[in-house]
């Protein structure tokens, strides 16, 4: 597997965010969260709207922003153990994580998607290249979905993944 470089990670993970942010921009609450069809691969269809799907991926982005932190305190992350691979295990992950978004406002669900997707991007950005190898693989690893191109998530639940990849 060949590791991306930094800037080419941190441009797919402003681009996936921003194929999200682009879908809500504008929405009221009610639209928020009204039915909406995801692609339901892999494991997304507990995604009932485009409130669910940002939760969902906030989720993810906060799971991973932890594994940096802690790989970067030498200690490797609960996620990364192998009895979190197994798809039931995930599957109940995710609805957890889409039950929990539910409970906020989409004011206040949006506001700490800003926030997390802020912290990844100033935590990536100040990874020197030299460190990159290391980190840049372990991000590569925890921010792609099996199957699909490095560092999209939103895109892929949205079918709106660039025909390159990149």
């Amino acid at each position: 597997m060949t590791i991306l470089s930094s800037g080419e990670a941190i441009g797919r993970l402003r681009a996936d965010r921003d194929i999200l942010l682009a879908r809500v921009d504008g929405l009221t609450e009610e639209q928020l969260g009204s039915e909406y069809l995801v692609d339901s691969r892999p494991l997304g269809d507990f995604c009932r709207s485009l409130h669910d799907l940002v939760a969902h991926v906030l989720m993810w982005d906060e799971i991973n922003l932890s594994v940096l932190a802690e790989a970067a305190a030498g200690r490797e992350h609960w996620s990364l153990d192998p009895r979190w691979e197994d798809p039931a295990v995930g599957r109940s992950l995710n609805i957890g994580g889409v039950e929990a978004g539910r409970h906020l406002s989409p004011a206040l669900l949006l506001h700490r998607f800003g926030a997390v997707h802020d912290a990844i991007l100033d935590d990536l950005g100040r990874v020197g290249e030299e460190a990159w190898e290391g980190v840049g693989a372990l991000a590569q690893r925890v921010w792609t979905v099996p199957g699909n191109p490095a560092y999209w998530h939103a895109a892929i639940h949205l079918g709106a993944v660039p025909p390159t990849g990149s």
